[in-house]
């Protein structure tokens, strides 16, 4: 950036949008705005908070430069105290200390911050249902699953011997979508005994094109949804994705149902983009199905020509998740909203989506008043994630140990408050059948689900 051609001119105001992106005091952006001659600073962010309270430091610093001190100043004062009074396992006093920085941190933020949050536009849109959507996996990813978390590689990296976790932690989030994500062969070594009579393999990956649903309990519920969508009304829906594969897969699954569809992946230029956008968002266009990459997607763009979307996998990062579920329920949205985030039951993908949940309760109390996979996992940490839980409707639920469920699962007393970042306040259903307490969920789509065994639990928010 050419800020040194700006240096001495005087700028009355700076307005950052999307300011969060500035969360790193070292990137080339944050170092080239901080030199600008500015008199006022403002940064607008709907996630300010989105991994830990250093990042919080860095938006907070920018806009009022040396306010909370130096940077070690602050982790030593604010960020170490009150993540000590948040643990678990923290002590009397270390929570009652933590809970005193809290205060003391908030009373000095507070000045200068403006809080809006999603209560504000319940008052404006209309009701949105979101879910978060526990699905078994199949018996063919189960047995994959199974091998892969039991070989020689996963053993050695619990040891501390092995040096690629992230690879591993790749491969069992690909298998959670799809097996067809993986090149079974080459990523788990020795599966071969676990593929069914009708696959036919080539290279390592499948040979025919055709998507076979019934080997992944995602898509399987995905397949009937769209089918349902399709048959009993005129809604359009966004499908998003972290893989640019499992894009692909839904682009084959539309071809073979004869559904319209659109996609936006990073590959595409911003004036194709809003072309794109345009079209699906017309009310008379073809286009029933959005195919969107979160990480090109998740922010600004406005898809109010849906009213249901699916999150098919979890991001490490909760904001991440958050900007891409706020595509469809937002100004100009004119019908109720149904979002769904689908996790695989028992899996990785719920120590993810647990893994979110103590991040945004950390935003909530931060921000509201109410670690970064890339760093290096403690073995205790990797273990957790390498582990597969059989016999659970929702391991998440199970951590909760929720008093207002009983020791089945099922839910006797209704949810009295609903609080958006904290999924144990939301009202929780457990699939026991056409005559279980599934079947009184509002959402068709969901209530179809309880004549199958794909969905094993439901947790469901109500804005308004």
């Amino acid at each position: 950036m050419n800020s040194d051609e700006l240096r001495d001119t005087q700028i009355g105001l700076l307005l950052c949008d999307e300011g969060h992106r500035l969360k790193n005091a070292d990137s080339q952006t944050y170092v080239a705005l901080n030199k600008l001659n500015v008199q006022k600073r403002v940064i607008l962010s709907g996630t300010p908070i989105q991994n830990d309270l250093s990042e919080y430091f860095s938006l907070l610093d920018f806009a009022n430069p040396g306010i909370l001190g130096s940077r070690s100043e602050f982790h030593k004062t604010y960020e170490i105290p009150i993540l000590r009074g948040r643990d678990a396992d923290g002590t009397d006093e270390q929570q009652k200390k933590g809970n005193e920085r809290l205060a003391e941190l908030l009373n000095l933020v507070n000045k200068f911050i403006i809080r809006r949050s999603n209560d504000l536009l319940s008052k404006y849109l209309p009701v949105k249902y979101e879910h978060v959507v526990f699905c078994n996996l199949s018996p063919f990813q189960l047995d994959l699953y199974n091998h892969f978390i039991q070989s020689p590689e996963i053993k050695s990296l619990l040891r501390g011997k092995g040096s690629q976790p992230l690879k591993a932690i790749g491969i069992l989030k690909k298998l959670c979508n799809h097996p067809d994500l993986l090149k079974l062969s080459e990523d788990l070594p020795g599966c071969e005994q676990y593929f069914p009579e009708d696959m036919t393999v080539s290279n390592g990956r499948r040979g025919d094109r055709e998507v076979k649903t019934w080997y992944s309990g995602k898509m399987m519920v995905l397949d009937r949804m769209l089918a349902r969508i399709r048959q009993d009304t005129n809604d359009k829906i966004v499908l998003i994705s972290n893989y640019t594969q499992t894009l692909d897969l839904f682009e084959r699954l539309c071809r073979a149902r004869a559904y319209g569809c659109i996609r936006l992946d990073g590959t595409m230029g911003v004036k194709k983009r809003s072309k794109l956008v345009d079209k699906f968002n017309d009310p008379n266009g073809e286009e029933f199905v959005f195919l969107l990459s979160s990480k090109a997607g998740g922010c600004g763009i406005n898809l109010v020509g849906a009213n249901r979307l699916v999150l098919f996998d979890p991001d490490w990062n909760p904001a991440a998740d958050q900007q891409a579920l706020a595509r469809v329920w937002r100004d100009g949205q004119s019908k109720d909203c149904f979002v769904y985030r689908f996790i695989a039951t028992g899996t990785i993908e719920e120590k993810i989506f647990q893994r979110q949940s103590h991040k945004q309760s950390l935003s909530s109390c931060v921000v509201d008043s109410a670690e970064d996979v890339e760093r290096h996992f403690s073995l205790d940490s990797l273990r957790e994630l390498f582990q597969f839980k059989p016999g659970t409707t929702s391991d998440t639920h199970d951590t909760f140990k929720c008093k207002r469920c009983r020791p089945d699962g099922t839910q006797h007393i209704k949810a009295p408050a609903m609080l958006y970042g904290d999924t144990s306040s939301w009202n929780h259903f457990v699939n026991t059948g056409e005559k279980g307490p599934m079947n009184r969920i509002q959402d068709l789509l969901l209530r179809q689900e309880t004549t199958e065994q794909a969905v094993s639990a439901v947790f469901q928010y109500i804005s308004h």
